[in-house]
């Protein structure tokens, strides 16, 4: 969706994107020990290049007429009066504020990238150009004090679960239903994921995924 005509606010984005840099990965999905950029360091690589060049973007959430779900509509606006939009539904776990926070969170972190052509570049790329990059571990001690007994349980339960003889899409709820099990308890989250390997981390992401995309469906 979008104004009449774009072409000023066009115009302005491109000013805009040859000086915007890419959103530093600065935080730590601890499950999956990968890094991200969080909306923090997104807001941080494109808000001057943005205010610059008389662009703003608005975040806001509503609900769907047909669905009834919360969205997030994102507008990128131009002093000129163009701007677009775009809509994105908040997918949540759950109706709990902290899931509802979550899901807000991670959907505006992904419609201000798309709008405004934001990119999420890894540390050491910005180390080689001489930036600061992530150099401390965000989890701390986390994991340590966990009841060792509930965590070679759960990572019994996982290997069960990769184990069994069913298609992939069970397999896949399987392993989706004891990652909820611990999803909101961090500390045995983090010691969990410190018990298992690489890969079986790596297949836990992928079965995931898979079960959320039924549940899409």
């Amino acid at each position: 969706m979008q104004s009449e005509t774009i072409g000023a606010l066009a115009a302005a984005l491109s000013k805009a994107q040859a000086d915007i840099t890419g959103a530093l990965k600065d935080s730590s999905n601890p499950f999956f020990k990968s890094k991200y950029a969080d909306l923090a360091s997104c807001w941080d690589a494109c808000r001057k290049q943005l205010a610059a060049n008389n662009l703003c973007v608005i975040q806001t959430t509503d609900l769907d007429d047909l669905t009834n779900q919360t969205v997030l509509k994102t507008i990128l606006a131009h002093s000129s009066g163009e701007w677009v939009k775009s809509i994105t539904p908040i997918l949540t776990k759950d109706n709990s504020p902290q899931a509802q926070g979550s899901g807000i969170t991670y959907a505006r972190r992904y419609a201000l990238a798309a709008i405004v052509g934001l990119a999420q570049v890894d540390d050491d790329a910005e180390a080689a150009q001489g930036r600061k990059g992530f150099t401390n571990d965000p989890r701390g001690d986390m994991g340590k004090e966990a009841d060792p007994v509930k965590r070679d349980s759960f990572v019994k339960q996982f290997r069960a679960a990769f184990d069994l003889d069913a298609e992939e899409k069970d397999i896949a709820l399987a392993v989706l239903g004891v990652h909820d099990q611990i999803n909101s308890d961090h500390e045995l989250y983090i010691a969990v994921a410190d018990a298992m390997t690489a890969k079986e981390r790596s297949a836990i992401k992928k079965y995931i995924q898979i079960a959320k995309e039924q549940n899409r469906a």
